[in-house]
């Protein structure tokens, strides 16, 4: 059942793509000054509870930072910071963060195993779908779909992500992306997390 609820809704996603975000990356950097300190001057943030931006999509940038502004997905640390930007702000800043390298990350190998098994089989016991099928075998992501770009993300972030999509956290009754992973991450256990997310955090080798 949850498989299918996964499919329904990914589907649902795929039918309500916007266009890319257009944004200008040298007006985005000259505005990044206000994000470096939580997230670093080129998207690569050294604090583990705050997401690595360099590289990511930029729609997807666009839709989180929209969201967080709004107060659809409650993010209090960032929100005051957000509230005052409007779309072409937004759409600067993320064309500035994609355009961004990412820096390599190192998965802790005694949860390597584990975590591979879980990102890229899933449990059909659980009826959990494996995390390629939306992120891609080296955690590229699908742009077009509106999936994230998942490789070299701290474990720490990923961890507490996932536990807030276990526990039901969406991002408003339309939001699909985050109805996927409420489904998703119900049935994962606290090990189960703390492996895939030390994963996806070295998969940057995969894609290398």
């Amino acid at each position: 059942m949850i498989a299918i609820r996964w499919a329904v809704a990914s589907l649902s996603i795929l039918m309500s793509l916007t266009a890319f975000a257009e944004g200008d990356a040298a007006a985005g950097q000259s505005k990044a000054a206000t994000c470096a300190a939580c997230h670093g001057i080129d998207g690569n943030s050294t604090v583990a509870n705050w997401p690595k931006l360099a590289g990511q999509h930029p729609d997807y940038l666009v839709r989180q930072t929209t969201l967080i502004r709004d107060g659809e997905r409650p993010v209090p640390e960032m929100q005051a910071l957000v509230a005052s930007l409007d779309a072409q702000d937004i759409e600067d800043l993320a064309a500035y963060f994609s355009e961004q390298a990412a820096k390599p990350a190192a998965a802790d190998e005694a949860l390597v195993a584990a975590g591979e098994k879980l990102y890229r089989g899933g449990n059909a016991d659980e009826g959990t779908p494996a995390c390629l099928a939306c992120h891609g075998a080296a955690g590229e992501g699908i742009p077009l779909a509106g999936y994230p770009k998942l490789a070299g993300q701290h474990a720490t972030y990923t961890a507490n992500m996932l536990k807030k999509f276990r526990a039901g956290d969406t991002w408003g009754e339309d939001d699909a992306p985050s109805q996927v992973m409420t489904g998703v991450a119900r049935y994962l256990t606290d090990a189960e997390i703390d492996a895939v997310a030390s994963y996806i955090e070295g998969l940057h080798a995969a894609g290398e």
